[in-house]
């Protein structure tokens, strides 16, 4: 997907072109030493969720993610030192309640029961996705007359060059036999596209937004990715679904009523 994301920037560039202020690839190591931290720390996390799946089953795994959204606020504040109201904090709070409610399924009670290794996993995996994002919004945000496309680009290189390291060391012999695009079909390539496009879009909303609106955007996609697999695929909205929608959309409301005056 980092390939890809890399491929997708360049194509960006050529209909844009290289002559607004910012696009130069030259650059200073001062500059770029700071873009392999997130690139590990994604590539940690990204492997921790195959691991994770031996101690957990996918229902347990979607409402453990949801620590996510509390690291996420609890980083951006010491990390950022950006502040937010008692009411803001309430609505996060909030969010957090109404995703893990909306994902409650008749064999949720599991996670109750997941081993202690599953526990941990979960935590690390919910503090690396925050630290990752905060810390990409604070190197983004550090340079802001820098093009958005030339800060991807960047971040892209070093996640191509970890993630090679990693195929190499876990699965070496699988590619030098079967090759690198083994097992690939329409629909995995279509999935790497739309991984590679959401990034840049997540990018964007780190330079011009924050990781909130990133936490918010994300929660209501998954409202939204039901209502149309309900239209698509028959999909049966559930008791805990609606109630979790309805707790939601009250978080949105409040955290954009909660804003504190400039």
């Amino acid at each position: 997907m980092v390939w890809c994301g890399s491929f997708m920037q360049l194509v960006i560039w050529d209909s844009l072109g290289f002559h607004f202020k910012g696009t130069r690839l030259s650059t200073t190591l001062e500059e770029i030493k700071v873009y392999p931290i997130p690139a590990a720390l994604y590539l940690i996390k990204n492997l921790l969720q195959y691991y994770i799946f031996m101690y957990v089953d996918a229902p347990s795994y979607q409402i453990l993610k949801n620590l996510n959204i509390i690291s996420t606020g609890v980083l951006y504040r010491i990390i950022l030192r950006r502040k937010l109201t008692e009411i803001q904090w309430s609505a996060y709070i909030l969010l957090c309640i109404g995703c893990t409610t909306a994902e409650l399924t008749s064999s949720s009670d599991r996670v109750l029961q997941t081993p202690l290794q599953g526990w941990i996993m979960a935590i690390v995996m919910a503090l690396l996705s925050g630290f990752a994002g905060v810390y990409t919004e604070l190197i983004i945000k550090k340079r802001p007359s820098r093009n958005i496309n030339v800060q991807n680009f960047w971040l892209y290189i070093f996640g191509m060059i970890f993630n090679v390291g990693a195929m190499l060391t876990q699965d070496h012999d699988d590619i030098m036999n079967k090759g690198f695009f083994h097992g690939y079909s329409l629909i995995t390539i279509c999935m790497i596209i739309n991984h590679a496009l959401s990034g840049i879009a997540v990018s964007m909303v780190m330079k011009y937004a924050d990781n909130i609106v990133k936490v918010y955007s994300t929660s209501v996609a998954m409202l939204l990715t039901a209502f149309i697999s309900m239209i698509l695929f028959r999909f049966h909205l559930t008791l805990p679904f609606v109630l979790g929608s309805m707790v939601v959309s009250v978080s949105v409301y409040l955290h954009s009523k909660g804003k504190a005056p400039r």
